[in-house]
This record gives C-alpha cells, sequence and structure tokens, in this order.
C-alpha cells in the first residue's frame, strides 16, 4: 500500500493495483477501477514515484531468500 493525503490533511493508505488514472486538475485526482474518485494532496509525480518504490519493495522481498 502506499501512504497519501486527502485534500483534508488525513493520511490514508491505497492500494496501487486499484488506480486506473491519475491527473492533476490542478487537485490530483486519483480515479480508482471502481469508478470510485479520490483527491490528494500529493501531485501526479508523486504518486508514480510511491508506486514504484512500493513494487521495488515488493519485488525484492521476493527475491529475498
Amino acid at each position: 500500500m502506499i501512504e497519501l493525503t486527502a485534500i483534508s490533511g488525513a493520511k490514508f493508505f491505497l492500494n496501487p493495483d486499484l488506480i486506473y488514472r491519475v491527473e492533476e486538475t490542478p487537485d490530483t485526482v486519483i480515479t480508482l477501477t471502481t469508478e470510485k474518485v479520490l483527491l490528494a494532496q500529493e501531485s501526479a509525480e508523486q504518486i508514480n514515484y510511491l508506486i514504484i518504490a512500493y513494487r521495488r519493495e515488493i519485488f525484492a522481498k521476493l527475491f529475498e531468500h
């Protein structure tokens, strides 16, 4: 899961596998595969970085042994 910040300032965790699209309009709008829409304080670029870091961590754990 990646940790994001809602527009209200509340932190939340999101499964990046559910992300369909991320747009900046200028707020960052995250559309999920379920068609639910979330707003985040992080930029689309920051979210992309968080997703990459999350996936790297998962793959690193797969090859630890």
